[in-house]
Order: structure tokens, then C-alpha cells, then sequence
């Protein structure tokens, strides 16, 4: 570790082996914690590469206890975090809009650990209890289109990480990663990041995969479609920019999509969307999301994914998707 981290604080980059090799030995718990720590802190002060990205991926990948829902078409919503935006849960919401509108979804989650409150978080709070029993997560995906794969029962490896990303407080190449490690390797991805240089990053490393996905970011700073702003998004197929009026509807301000100081209060915000009692703004973020989440796994446009995440909002099919949820993991 000493070596490696005198190349990387002299902006070295290392190869994909070599990135791959110190993430199998901080699960082995070959490094003590200072070690990690600063091999951490070295990402927030220089950029990533392509190929120690891919190295830290294939590690995680390898090392995970993985679970097979191919069966089910599954699509994963998920947002690096680490935008500092605080807005509410957009992406947890829209996976349960997304399996309200018949679109089965395998949400990968963690606790928040530069953000208040992660999708663990809010979901744990509302009463979902956490399983990686491939026998209970199939059951959730028949009954209520969605099973929630809560990232620590998946990747025990990174138990050691775990504490000192806590710590730290603030993002972390872990943050980049999160959504290219789903224990159930869906075919389907939408994805958000914090940055344009890690869209292009995940752009290259997806092309060559047989995944259908649409990365994005959200030229405000959001990993999500936040609807303040014009949204570059990329697919397989295309490089483009969509603009709130291609959906019919009008620009949005910060304020509109915060997301409250508590995980108690994001709880609140969470229920009210999902109740249909969200204000107009709230509503269409989510769909907006959700939308472009049916649109890839349905091949349709965005414009018609958004209305059928409004319908399934409205006729509170996404309501009943999470309420099963809860039900069936209890």
C-alpha cells in the first residue's frame, strides 16, 4: 500500500490489476485504517481513470454475494450521491413509481453517508426490513414489482470501508461506484452521477456491456433529472439534452425539490409523493425520473414513459408497490 500511495500522491495513475488487487486486500484486512483512509482521501484530490474505475468494479463484482433475478427483466434507479444538493429521495421514490407502472425493479441502496438521508435510510424508517434470501427477494419482485437490495448484505467485503467512509463524512470514490455493483447484475440501468467527466466515464465502461441504461447527469450539479436545468443524458444509441418543456412541463426551482434535515422529515416528503398529496413540482421530478427508467426497459420515449409514471402516481399503483413491500418483509 506504502508504494501505491506515493504514486498516486505523485498523480500516478495505477492499472486496472493493480486497482482491483487493493480492493481484494482492504476486504482480506491486509490494510490497517489510516491506510485506507488516505487511499480514500487521495480520490478527492485527483481525478479517477477509466481503468482504476473498471479495476474497483470488477473487485467489488468479484466479492460479491450475488443473487440471480435475470428471470425478471429488472431495471436498478440508483444516483452515486455525493451531488451535495440534499434534495428528497427522487430516485427511491421513482423506482416505486417504476414498479407501480409494471416495470420490475431491483433497487441497490445504501445508507447515506455524504447526504442525509440514503435510500436505507428512509426505507428502514418506514419499516422495510432488509434481506439478501434470494428465495424472499423473488417473492417481493412477483407481488410487489420491486425488491430492495440493501448494498452491506451483498458486499460483506467492504465491511472494513464501511466505518471510515462514516467517518469521513463527505464522497468517496465508493460514491462512483455504488450503482455499477448490483448483486443481481440487472440488464437494465439508470443511472446518475455528480459530474460530466464520470458520465463520460461510465458511458465507456457501459458500451461494452449488453446493458440497456441511460446515464445522466443534471447540468445544475444533480445525479438525478432535478428538472432546474437542462439534463445530459447517454445511452447506447445517443448523446442528448433534455429540457423540462420536451416533458410538457415548466422549469423548477432549487427550493422546489429539497428534501428536509432529518431522516424523519424525508420519511414525511416521502409518504405525502407517495400518497398523491406531493405538490405538482415533487410529482413531476419523480416521474420524470421514473419516466426515463420505463423508457429504457420499454423502448419508448421519454415523453411517454413520464405519462405512464404519472398514472401509475396518481392511480397510487406505486402506493400499493411499497406498501406490498413493507408487507412481504416483514
Amino acid at each position: 500500500m506504502k508504494n501505491i500511495l506515493n504514486r498516486l500522491i505523485n498523480q500516478e495513475k495505477i492499472t486496472k490489476q493493480e486497482a482491483k488487487n487493493v480492493l481484494v486486500n482492504i476486504s482480506k484486512g491486509n490494510y490497517n485504517t489510516s491506510q485506507i483512509a488516505s487511499f480514500l482521501t487521495v480520490y478527492m484530490m485527483r481525478s479517477i481513470s477509466v481503468d482504476e474505475l473498471d479495476g474497483f468494479r470488477e473487485a467489488l463484482l468479484d466479492l460479491c454475494l450475488s443473487i440471480d433475478l435475470t428471470a425478471y427483466n429488472t431495471i436498478d434507479l440508483c444516483g452515486t450521491g455525493g451531488d451535495g444538493k440534499d434534495t428528497f429521495n427522487i430516485s427511491t421514490l421513482a423506482s416505486f413509481v417504476t414498479a407501480g407502472a409494471g416495470v420490475k425493479v431491483s433497487k441497490h441502496g445504501n445508507y447515506g453517508v455524504s447526504s442525509t438521508c440514503g435510500s436505507s435510510n428512509v426505507l428502514e424508517y418506514l419499516g422495510v426490513n432488509f434481506t439478501n434470501k434470494q428465495g424472499e427477494i423473488e417473492k417481493s419482485i412477483e407481488q410487489a414489482g420491486i425488491c430492495v437490495l440493501h448494498a452491506p448484505l451483498f458486499h460483506p467485503a467492504m465491511k472494513n470501508v464501511a466505518p471510515i467512509r462514516k467517518e469521513l463524512g463527505v464522497k468517496t470514490f465508493f460514491n462512483m461506484l455504488g450503482p455499477m455493483v448490483n448483486p443481481s447484475f440487472p440488464k437494465n440501468q439508470m443511472v446518475g452521477v455528480f459530474n460530466l467527466e464520470l458520465a463520460r466515464m461510465y458511458g465507456y465502461l457501459y458500451q461494452n456491456t449488453d446493458k440497456n441504461y441511460a446515464i445522466l447527469h443534471d447540468l445544475a450539479g444533480y445525479d438525478e433529472i432535478s428538472l432546474t436545468n437542462q439534463t445530459k443524458i447517454i445511452t447506447k444509441q445517443e448523446d442528448k439534452m433534455v429540457t423540462p418543456s420536451e416533458l410538457g412541463i415548466s422549469q423548477l426551482k432549487q427550493s422546489d425539490i429539497y428534501g428536509g434535515l432529518t431522516v424523519k422529515d424525508s420519511a414525511a416528503i416521502f409518504m405525502k409523493i407517495l400518497n398523491g398529496e406531493g405538490t405538482e413540482a415533487q410529482q413531476n421530478v419523480v416521474c420524470a425520473n421514473a419516466g426515463l427508467a420505463i423508457s429504457v426497459v420499454e423502448k419508448i420515449s421519454h415523453l411517454e414513459g413520464f405519462e405512464k409514471a404519472k398514472i401509475a402516481l396518481e392511480s397510487k399503483s406505486a402506493l400499493q408497490s411499497f406498501t406490498k413491500l413493507v408487507e412481504l418483509s416483514k
